[in-house]
């Protein structure tokens, strides 16, 4: 028998697995947003590529599931084995589980400390951290109190709560800020904003180490791979990952402060001397 030339196209919004009923299936449920109100079976195939016909059919094993619900004017709504589901999730979910390994990871392919900050009030607080392989390294400790207006991931916070102002609004575009000797003249640090269900930010995940080891250079090669875990932890939560890993994929160099490229300067002027200040001390001790 001819396949229906229907059963075979590709639904939208959804990455294929191979099994197409689920992938359709998934299709569907995903085609429903947090601003909805319910959907026709117009809008729904307009969102998700597939024929009305294929839509009812499954709509209707959705809903027999509970996964959906068919309203008396023939729209549709999620249904309550979502909500079932969320609540199993929900009480499992442990941001300890989901974070600590993937910051263990980061720290060991960095050989940087890696922290995680969460705002209180006008605050942030360290509630994890995964400390340097290396003698020398920057002081992070858990439960550490520190401003929320310097260092980078007060920073990141503070952009992903709202505040308003240009260095922000780039934060916000690039979801990423670079920092160097912002909150201490001889530490540098790179944070990226991690969210869960709804984009809400839960906090900000961070590599630091000293400045005189940890250069614009260095935060740069690690920024792509500090989003990537960004990104996977906040699709664990139940985030959207797609903006950091668009971030991630971009060649686009983050803020830096004033103040982090004067120390910026400093370190370099530390590490390698000018050529004419080299002669200059090659003429006074000749």
């Amino acid at each position: 028998m001819a396949r229906d030339s229907e059963s075979v196209r590709t639904p939208q919004g959804v990455t294929p697995s191979g099994i197409d009923v689920l992938d359709r299936a998934a299709a569907i449920l995903f085609a429903f947003r947090h601003d909805d109100e319910p959907l026709t079976l117009t809008e729904l195939s307009e969102r998700t590529g597939l024929y009305k016909s294929t839509l009812s059919r499954l709509a209707q094993a959705l809903c027999h599931h509970n996964f959906l619900i068919r309203l008396n004017d023939g729209r549709y709504w999620i249904g309550s084995a979502a909500l079932h589901l969320s609540a199993i999730y929900e009480t499992g979910f442990d941001l300890r589980n989901i974070l600590l390994p993937a910051m263990k990871e980061l720290s060991a392919q960095t050989g940087e400390a890696v922290s995680f900050h969460v705002r209180e009030r006008d605050h942030r607080v360290c509630l994890y951290r995964i400390a340097s392989r290396h003698s020398v390294r920057a002081e992070v400790r858990q439960g550490d109190v520190q401003p929320l207006e310097r260092g980078a991931g007060g920073r990141v916070l503070l952009a992903f709560s709202a505040e308003p102002g240009a260095p922000y609004d780039e934060i916000r575009t690039r979801y990423v800020y670079l920092s160097l000797g912002e909150r201490d003249p001889e530490t540098a640090g790179i944070s990226v904003p991690v969210f869960r269900v709804g984009q809400e930010l839960v906090g900000a995940l961070g590599i630091v180490g000293p400045a005189a080891r940890m250069g614009i250079e260095e935060m740069e090669r690690y920024r792509p791979r500090l989003l990537q875990v960004a990104a996977h932890v906040t699709a664990a939560l139940g985030g959207n990952a797609a903006p950091l890993l668009a971030a991630a994929s971009t060649d686009a160099m983050p803020h830096i402060t004033a103040a982090g490229r004067k120390t910026r300067a400093k370190h370099q002027s530390k590490k390698k001397p000018s050529e004419s200040s080299r002669k200059a001390q090659e003429k006074e001790h000749a």
